[in-house]
């Protein structure tokens, strides 16, 4: 076999997730006329398996890892975890939407579509190796995501929170294109491991034009991450989007931002660290702060559980303001646990939210445990997880990050985030008070029965959550392992 050939058929299975993700997704907006059904769950059988078969690409682009297209490219065990923690989202997505998409009425194959083409993009965002790539994959991810936020085209609030997140989006994107320009014109490279060698170089560029580039793309990632104070989106977004939407939102692109966020400043700006840890140092504080804080007022869940997200945004920033291998480990467990419970807590929110998502109050959730006894365990994992509880994944994160934080001697943002962990237990007990110590309201009364795709939902991300909190040995030491790859 000549070396092209065998080089190429290498290419081809490093990229061999993206791919197929792409090709079902195209597959099932070919499917659509030929169904000829509006509400039909083929779709969503389909994209469970095609992002089952993505992951089994991304564990075999893994046995051969390595640099892809000639450099554009990264499959390492950092790449793969993501990619992974991405797929494993999508399903999730996919589990409740069965039941929200038939519930609304709504088409079901464009929904899926969307969702593998913006899973895709974060894919790409995981393994990209020079920026403008990682442009490329962000743009795919985003463009579906922000259709996906106004599927619900006859609901105000979907159309309102697919505006905001568009032009809001569109301008952050504008502002990371921005310093990727910057960084070209200084460096003459947009690979990551070239404009670290360019930095560290004898000829490298004035230190000013390296750090105005990376201080405009920071302003880009963290909108993407929802950081304070580039998170004024979120909450419009996640309460006016379809709920399944919100939860996917809350923890895929959420990931994959952050998988761009460390390679970029773990790698490429790592010799300028002085510079820009203090602005994350600053970031991390005012995201845990002001999410925390505001959560405590707000009355819907949803918008709520926004305000939440924000506020661990914060915490992982405090991993990456460590600048250590364990920092991004740490980032990196943490991202897996929330995900879980993240996504969970979305999945009974819709559950319970009932048709046109009128059920959204805390108080919804009166008496929901003597009604669904199941619904409400679940629900209370995850939010014993949100809050940090021992045995849950969210403990050993928010361990594993504070550890990290120490470890660099960032003592007071450990004091203070710990100060906002506290804080944080009020609102997510809130809900636990009203499922356990109130009799069942006319949400709660008129709730419907699981159903076995929104069993699932809850099951498998309660499984994940407590295997993370009681066996969180494998996944820390790949984390860890992965780490040292990114310098």
């Amino acid at each position: 076999m000549p070396v092209s050939s065998f080089a190429s058929s290498l290419d081809m299975a490093r990229f061999l997730p993206e791919l197929i993700l792409t090709i079902a997704g195209t597959l099932l907006m070919v499917l659509d006329p030929v169904i000829h059904k509006r509400s039909s769950s083929l779709f969503g059988h389909l994209s469970i398996l095609a992002l089952l078969a993505g992951i089994g690409g991304a564990l075999y682009g893994y046995a051969h890892r390595g640099p892809a297209f000639g450099g554009l490219l990264m499959v390492d065990g950092f790449a793969t975890f993501f990619t992974v923690l991405v797929m494993v989202v999508g399903i999730l997505t996919v589990l409740p939407s069965y039941k929200f998409l038939q519930r609304e009425d709504a088409e079901t194959s464009e929904f899926h579509a969307l969702l593998l083409f913006s899973v895709a993009g974060q894919c790409i965002m995981a393994s990209a190796n020079e920026l403008i790539v990682i442009f490329i994959g962000l743009e795919i991810s985003s463009i579906a995501s922000y259709v996906m936020a106004g599927y619900l085209r006859d609901d105000k609030r979907a159309n309102e929170a697919a505006l905001k997140y568009f032009l809001l989006g569109s301008f952050a994107t504008a502002f990371f294109l921005y310093g990727v320009a910057l960084i070209y014109g200084a460096t003459g490279t947009i690979n990551l491991s070239a404009v670290r060698a360019v930095i560290l170089g004898p000829n490298a560029p004035a230190p000013v034009f390296i750090g105005v580039a990376a201080a405009i793309m920071f302003v880009g990632l963290a909108f993407k991450v929802s950081a304070a104070p580039f998170q004024i989106w979120a909450p419009d977004v996640y309460q006016g989007a379809p709920t399944p939407v919100s939860a996917f939102l809350s923890a895929g692109p959420k990931a994959a931002a952050f998988a761009v966020f460390l390679r970029i400043f773990m790698t490429a700006f790592e010799p300028i660290a002085g510079g820009w840890v203090p602005l994350v140092w600053i970031c991390a504080l005012l995201s845990m702060t002001v999410g925390n804080f505001a959560a405590l007022l707000q009355t819907n869940v949803k918008r709520m559980l926004a305000y939440s997200s924000i506020a661990h945004a914060g915490y992982v920033l405090v991993a990456l303001t460590a600048q250590s291998e364990v920092g991004t480990a740490a980032a990196m467990f943490y991202l897996a646990g929330y995900a879980f419970m993240n996504v969970g807590a979305f999945a009974v929110v819709s559950h319970l939210s009932g048709r046109g998502e009128k059920y959204q109050d805390i108080e919804s959730f009166k008496g929901l445990a003597q009604k669904q006894p199941l619904t409400a365990a679940m629900l209370t994992i995850f939010l014993l997880s949100l809050i940090g509880v021992p045995l849950t994944g969210g403990f050993f994160g928010k361990f594993y990050i504070f550890k990290a934080a120490l470890e660099s001697h960032l003592v007071w943002l450990t004091v203070l985030g710990l100060l906002n962990s506290a804080v944080a237990a009020y609102y997510y007990l809130r809900i636990l008070v009203m499922m356990y110590m109130h009799e069942p309201g006319e949400a709660v009364r008129d709730i419907e029965p699981l159903t076995p795709s929104l069993g699932l939902a809850l099951i498998l991300p309660a499984i994940g959550t407590l295997f993370l909190g009681i066996f969180p040995g494998w996944v820390l030491d790949f984390a860890g392992k992965s780490s040292n790859l990114l310098k």
